[in-house]
């Protein structure tokens, strides 16, 4: 029995981190896209 709920542990956890990782992947592309952005402003603006 307690094999059987060691076991349900892992794939929750597993779960977990699967979904925190895509969640932080996302957040980190929408980041890079939006400093992008900003550079691509800043440098219009100085008109470098």
């Amino acid at each position: 029995m307690a094999e059987d709920r060691s076991g349900a542990a892992l794939v929750e956890y597993s779960i977990l981190i699967g979904l925190i990782t895509v969640a932080a992947v996302a957040t980190i592309k929408l980041v890079g896209t939006w400093v992008a952005n900003e550079w691509i402003s800043l440098k219009t603006t100085i008109g470098a």
